[in-house]
């Protein structure tokens, strides 16, 4: 038989299932006519019924169906799909059959469909398969069947291509349904899961269309998984187009009075072969939600053509009628869910899950007659109008309709609230992010042990939910169907389903800037430590690739916190630079890699309900913006005082639908602190302040240190007594930047870094004249000072070679301070090397370098780089020595590590890394912190957080207040 003859044997053998034995006979006469091969290849599977399932999705009867119905052997059994061991036959069906197999490499067992090899040259059916491939896999949802890897065997097995899932314990809900009616409290939990799993579907333009008990799975901890998209119709834009919409298995249907899906749980536009769109999902629900209260069907009938002319004719039975436990609210639920027009039932499954969670919640008597009432405003106004037989109600129903129209509506209310951390930990910093549907919140806590983990609270719940193995995790954001989280931890971007499991890890990520999830699947993030562009990767794992560029003009240096603009396309992003000009909010693209300033600002914002949150001198603010013209409109409304903000980092979260959540603080600038070795404070240099690259003078009687200048927020050098504190003096004055201060070894000149000129080159100033500030070295590269060579001799710096033809990263250099200046290559690689501090006797250079994907410390010879090795071992930041050279300091995430070191003059030895203390590193520049010669004691720029952690406010209805 031919492909399209099989198809038809599996739809009327799915039709026949649903009749009874002695109903069967006349279907088939008028089903299959006089093709009497048609008619035994149907009987002969109904004979065979119990041995074959009703497999997946109704289609064509494959070879294996036919083989298992003839008690035959399949060939899989024991056979490797790839990396998978087929163990045994689970079931078979219109689209294949479906194994039970062994994952070795992540040691569990999985379900894998194989389309038979005899169909996989039918492009028709082997389209098919594909979209029922691409429609699952992009769809992940707690609710939905999860879908792990596709695949083809090997050509010795027919190369028939497969799809690899979850094995599902459980059992179907039809083997619920077989036990009798379910009670109203379990009917209610499934609908919610089923609208919930929907409702994520149908946002990816994906309808099922076959939506029925046994595509519908009860896991055993009472989780419901919705299967088998095989006949799930896709919007055109699905996946960037790569869906034939004109394809046989996704026409609506193409031919005229074609119908596709389960006779009894088909929607009436389906039964007339006509557009289904999303509510004919939601008559289908209607009907089994009917099923389960019931017990009973709701459209029955001796054939499949009454069946037909029920859903399309007529009325259920009244769910009063059949038992009293269903009350009047949900019975109107379902009732609308099986409206015969389609504008009239529930538009969409996120109203229907809405309409359920009103019920479930409602408590009392008041509660349940506002929701009836709710529900009773929904009815037809055509069908009250045409029971109103005389005048005199017609008239007062006029007046009545006038009056309504004319009512003042109610005002809506703003909500404000208070979140407190779970008992026994606080916020970890300002870690946190409302769901899409504003409905919870994600925030990452401490306790008192140091350990960080994930909770997600309901706004409506008193108590937050701890999510396993989330160790560390920080910067959470979310998938927009509100059921999974995406977040950065151990160098990793993961991502945890809200409703239990454990995290998958999607790409590496060294380091971590923010991240933004969209629609078609895609996540946006920075996930490295050497170019901190944005990059993207699949949701379900792979390898990022960018879609921003550093803008070399701008000596930009960061693209961080990205957040997806309603279309999926568009992003908002911060872009930092050392020129600090046209630096703020930008809109980038997936399409193309065109970018424009949204907003000039010192931290990043947030798109939410038509406007732009942003943080202007800790005050949350809040401006119309544009989606298609992508700029801002109108002026900016004053939302929130006190906005807790440290850099770029304001501390607030928004939903698409009103919801706000932020913390308060001071705002407190960092504070130069000192501590002995153990973390021990002893006390404070100056007072708060923007600091950068502290440097000791050589005696340490002095301190030289950049402070950014709040009002034009530029740079300038500052010099303290380290040990006595006192009013500090200004070395340097110019309106440009001056930064990365370092002391000659005599201590009588300070060399930095200035853009002065228009780039960033390298100047030298006397400490102990009045004279003015020398140019050392000017060229097109931004440099950066990093220290002065024990003998005088070699000023070493760094560059960063933004969007030239040069193809590293940042690169140390050596300029002569002696004779003619002409610079000297110290380290240049495709990597990333700077922090280089030489040791006291001037034989070795400490630097960091990027060149495991993660910056390390290493060692090597002075001043010609030889026998290189590793310090650090889990990541490494600012090395400095001690006055002996006995002993290297450098930061590993917010410890101060030690190691000891031992040299001589061709050799040299380090001991495994240990550390002293941890501590809040803050400061911008080239360091955050200087050790004393002894090293006993480190002056570090620390982050002064407030001493009573800040709870998280949240207000409901925020947009409400624009309009007073």
């Amino acid at each position: 038989m031919t492909p399209e003859q099989w198809e038809r044997v599996g739809q009327i053998y799915q039709a026949a299932l649903e009749l009874k034995s002695a109903d069967r006979a006349a279907y088939l006469d008028q089903a299959c006519g006089g093709d009497h091969s048609l008619r035994k290849e149907v009987e002969s599977l109904l004979a065979a019924d119990g041995k074959v399932g009703d497999f997946l999705d109704a289609g064509a009867m494959g070879d294996a169906a036919k083989a298992m119905a003839q008690g035959k052997s399949l060939s899989l059994i024991g056979k490797k799909l790839g990396p998978y061991q087929v163990l045994a036959l689970i079931g078979a069906g219109g689209m294949g059959e479906v194994y039970q197999a062994r994952d070795a490499r992540l040691n569990r067992d999985v379900a894998i469909k194989v389309l038979p090899a005899s169909f996989a040259k039918d492009a028709d059916r082997l389209r098919r398969f594909e979209q029922e491939a691409r429609a699952t896999s992009a769809l992940n949802h707690p609710n939905i069947l999860t879908i792990f890897d596709i695949g083809a065997a090997s050509p010795e097995l027919g190369g028939a291509p497969y799809i690899v899932a979850e094995l599902l314990e459980g059992e179907e809900l039809r083997a619920q349904l077989q036990q009798g009616a379910l009670s109203q409290r379990r009917v209610i939990d499934y609908a919610q899961q089923i609208a919930r799993g929907l409702a994520a579907a149908h946002e990816r333009g994906i309808v099922h269309r076959d939506l029925k008990p046994e595509n519908l799975f009860v896991m055993k901890d009472g989780r419901v998984k919705i299967l088998d998209f095989g006949l799930a119709k896709l919007k055109s834009s699905f996946i960037g187009g790569a869906i034939d919409t004109d394809a046989p298995t996704q026409r609506k249907l193409t031919d005229p009075g074609t119908v596709l899906g389960t006779v009894a749980y088909m929607s009436p536009e389906q039964v007339r072969g006509e557009e289904a769109d999303q509510r004919a999902d939601i008559f289908a629900l209607g009907v089994i939600l009917y099923e389960m209260l019931a017990g009973q069907r709701a459209f029955t009938g001796n054939s499949t053509v009454e069946v037909m002319n029920a859903i399309l004719k007529e009325e259920p039975p009244e769910l009063s009628e059949i038992t009293a436990k269903v009350s009047s609210q949900l019975a109107r639920i379902v009732q609308r869910c099986l409206e015969k027009r389609a504008p009239q039932r529930f538009q969409s499954a996120s109203d229907l899950g809405f309409a359920l969670e009103a019920l479930s919640s409602a408590s009392d008597s008041s509660a349940a007659n506002a929701f009836d009432s709710t529900l009773s405003k929904r009815v037809d106004w055509n069908a009250r109008i045409w029971m109103m037989t005389t005048g005199v109600l017609a008239l007062i129903a006029l007046v009545l309709g006038v009056a309504w129209l004319n009512r003042t509506p109610p005002a809506v209310q703003t909500v404000r609230l208070t979140l407190l951390a779970p008992e026994k930990t606080d916020f970890f910093r300002r870690n946190y992010a409302l769901s899409p549907d504003g409905r919870q919140l994600a925030f990452s806590a401490v306790d008192a042990a140091g350990k960080v983990m994930l909770y997600v609270r309901a706004l409506n719940s008193f108590n937050a939910q701890l999510l396993p193995g989330t160790e560390d995790a920080y910067q959470p954001f979310w998938s927009p169907d509100s059921g999974s989280i995406g977040f950065f931890s151990q160098k990793k971007l993961k991502r945890i389903e809200v409703a239990g499991g454990l995290p998958q890890t999607i790409c590496e990520a060294p380091d971590s800037l923010g991240g933004s999830w969209n629609r078609e699947n895609q996540i946006i993030l920075s996930p490295t430590i050497t170019n901190r562009a944005l990059y993207r990767v699949p949701a379900t794992g792979g390898t990022p690739v960018p879609v921003t560029t550093l803008d070399s003009s701008r000596s930009e240096f960061i693209h961080a916190s990205p957040q997806f603009l309603p279309d999926g396309q568009h992003f908002l992003y911060y872009a930092e630079n050392n020129l600090h000009v046209q630096q703020g909010v930008y809109v980038g693209s997936l399409s193309d890699r065109t970018t424009k300033l949204v907003l000039e600002s010192e931290s990043l914002a947030q798109y939410a309900a038509g406007h732009l949150l942003f943080v202007k001198d800790a005050v949350l603010m809040a401006q119309a913006f544009d989606t298609r013209a992508l700029q801002l409109t109108g002026e900016p409304f004053r939302i929130a005082d006190h906005v807790k903000i440290r850099g770029r980092n304001a501390s607030f979260s928004a939903s698409e639908n009103g919801v706000l959540a932020y913390q308060s603080g001071t705002g407190q600038e960092p504070e130069l602190i000192w501590y002995d070795r153990t973390g021990h404070r002893l006390g404070k240099v100056g007072e708060p302040a923007d600091y950068g690259s502290p440097s000791l003078a050589p005696d340490e009687k002095q301190l030289a240190v950049a402070i950014r200048d709040p009002q034009t927020k530029t740079r300038d050098i500052w010099l303290f007594d380290p040990a006595r504190g006192g009013a500090p003096s200004r070395f340097t004055s110019d309106p440009a930047d001056e930064l990365n201060p370092a002391w000659s070894p005599d201590g009588k000149w300070i060399l930095f870094s200035s853009n002065k000129r228009g780039t960033r080159d390298l100047y030298q100033k006397s400490v102990n004249t009045n004279q003015e500030e020398e140019l050392l070295f000017a060229s097109p590269e931004v440099k950066s000072v990093e220290e002065v060579s024990p003998d005088g001799r070699w000023l070493i710096y760094n560059t960063v070679p933004f969007g030239s033809a040069n193809t590293t990263n940042n690169d140390l250099w050596m300029l002569p301070l002696e004779g003619e200046r002409t610079p000297r290559s110290l380290l240049k690689t495709q990597f990333s090397e700077d922090r280089a501090r030489v040791s006291p006797d001037g034989r070795w250079v400490a630097y960091r370098s990027s060149e495991t994907a993660n910056y390390e410390i290493y060692i090597a010879t002075f001043p010609q780089l030889n026998g290189k090795r590793k310090v650090s071992t889990v990541g490494g930041w600012e090395p400095n020595w001690r006055r002996d050279g006995k002993e290297l300091f450098f930061i590993e995430g917010s410890n101060l590590m030690s190691v000891e070191v031992k040299s001589d003059s061709r050799t040299i030895e380090t001991s495994v890394p240990k550390v002293l203390f941890r501590a809040d590193f803050a400061g911008r520049g080239r360091n955050r912190y200087v050790a004393s010669g002894d090293g006993q004691r480190f002056l570090i720029i620390t982050q002064t957080e407030d001493t009573t952690p800040a709870p998280i406010n949240v207000v409901v209805n925020w947009t409400a207040e624009l309009k007073r």
